[in-house]
């Protein structure tokens, strides 16, 4: 660090065409701004509800934290790991930026037009060159970011604090809904959502996982007043139509996990609707998998838009991903769940590693940096507490609880198929502790809900 016309100046070399990081006096003094401005208005948005939403009472709290993450993976990217993803979305968005005071005809070509040779010709030494030009999903990424870079006044932090406000929604929404379920334990659904510092911390930066998980809180809420309360609204229809295509251009394989489970949701509650019994016995899984074939229709008619993303090439990537990540090159930071091949039957006979690496790992046993032990210790306690549901409740009781409420099963299930995906094409603990935090705040919430029952039921305390 040194000091050059009264700036702050923090350069780190990534090795990157775009250029350096930088940490200037202005940049800090405008992250400041951004950070008072935003939590003046999370003020007076708690002050404005509390009263008659109770919920409210952790929103600015959990705003707080949320920034703070965004501020968290800034310093680590830059301080720890010397640049990453974080640092060259931010770059790539200014490569952006500048091509657009160059010629803003180039620049909407660029960023509504196909990515071809042509297009990528109008960055010159000028501009720079943007990275992830030749993955549309990450690319799309930095187009979003284009925006929000703007927003933040092209300063690191500021951008992260903006991008940080803006993705807050969508998790406030996925709280609002799991609170209207189960309003008796709005402090536990407060933690397992707002709160997990592993899920407040990657999911507040600049990055991929920041944006699907804020799509996955919209989709949930959108879902839920459409086709659970059917309160069909333009602004319920936008909201799920929008998060779908986000998840969809960003990270397709978050979509395949969250439709099935929310057809399933639809599904129970509807059935829960009907009177008879014995007519809902004879319906609820008709209606189960009818949901299920109807979210398979879906994923078939949208083949010729995913790409690398179809169900096929899933599979040959995900065993291609799996097996690249064990390499030596990885510096030990991985784990072997086993080999498997590009095909169901074979994936299913690893399926229970992939779920238990997706939920509980890195353990304590795999730690070997700060950055693991935090998330082993978030872990260890997971895994506790499902060891304890499971030998209170027993193997039947545990699976009664889920099959009867319609959102608790669409919380395991969407939990369930996501660990199972990214502990199946995940063999490093850096990546997959950043790839799981979708799933972490409904796996942690059907644990607390499951705890809830247990205790109503029983009448006493669990104890973890």
């Amino acid at each position: 660090m040194f000091y050059k016309n009264t700036a702050v100046e923090l350069s780190i070399n990534l090795g990157d065409p775009t250029g350096m990081i930088e940490y200037k006096l202005l940049d800090i003094l405008l992250a400041i701004l951004y950070f008072i401005v935003i939590m003046s208005w999370a003020t007076w948005i708690r002050q404005k509800n509390i009263l008659h939403k109770p919920e409210y009472a952790y929103f600015s709290w959990a705003l707080i934290a949320k920034l703070f993450g965004a501020i968290g993976v800034c310093m680590i990217y830059t301080l720890y790991y010397s640049g990453g993803d974080t640092t060259l979305y931010f770059e790539s968005s200014k490569v952006m930026l500048r091509l657009a005071e160059q010629d803003m005809g180039m620049f909407l070509d660029v960023f509504f037009g196909e990515r071809n040779a042509v297009h990528y010709s109008y960055f010159t030494n000028d501009t720079g060159w943007p990275n992830y030009y030749h993955d549309g999903h990450s690319f799309f990424v930095v187009k979003l970011m284009t925006v929000v870079t703007l927003i933040g006044g092209q300063s690191f932090i500021s951008t992260a604090l903006v991008l940080a406000f803006i993705s807050f929604a969508g998790v406030w929404r996925l709280y609002q809904v799991l609170h209207e379920y189960y309003p008796d334990i709005r402090k536990h659904l407060a933690i397992s959502v707002l709160f997990i510092p592993s899920v407040v911390f990657w999911g507040s930066g600049i990055l991929k996982d920041t944006i699907t998980f804020s799509c996955v809180g919209w989709y949930t809420y959108s879902f839920y007043y459409l086709m659970i309360r059917r309160r069909i609204r333009p602004s319920y229809v936008t909201q799920f139509i929008l998060s779908s295509v986000l998840l969809i251009a960003i990270k397709p394989y978050i979509f395949f996990a969250i439709l099935p489970g929310s057809m399933i949701w639809f599904a129970g509650t509807f059935s829960s609707r009907i009177q008879s019994t014995g007519m809902r016995l004879l319906f609820t899984p008709s209606l189960a998998i009818a949901g299920l074939f109807l979210g398979y229709i879906i994923l078939e008619n949208m083949q010729d838009q995913l790409g690398v993303y179809k169900f096929e090439s899933i599979l040959e990537k995900a065993v291609v991903s799996q097996r690249d990540q064990k390499q030596e090159y990885y510096g030990g930071n991985s784990f072997d769940i086993g080999d498997f091949d590009a095909n169901i039957p074979s994936m299913l006979s690893v399926s229970h590693k992939g779920v238990f690496a997706g939920l509980f790992r890195p353990s304590l046993l795999d730690v070997r940096n700060i950055v693991m032990f935090m998330s082993a210790l978030e872990n260890t306690y997971l895994l506790i507490l499902a060891f304890f549901l499971l030998l209170r409740l027993k193997f039947f009781g545990f699976f009664r609880f889920i099959l009867k409420d319609p959102m608790l099963l669409f919380c395991v299930l969407f939990a369930l198929f996501f660990a199972f995906s990214i502990g199946l094409s995940t063999s490093n603990f850096g990546t997959l502790v950043r790839l799981k935090i979708p799933c972490i705040p409904f796996f942690v919430s059907a644990l607390f809900i499951l705890r809830y029952y247990y205790e109503k039921a029983s009448g006493t305390k669990l104890g973890v």
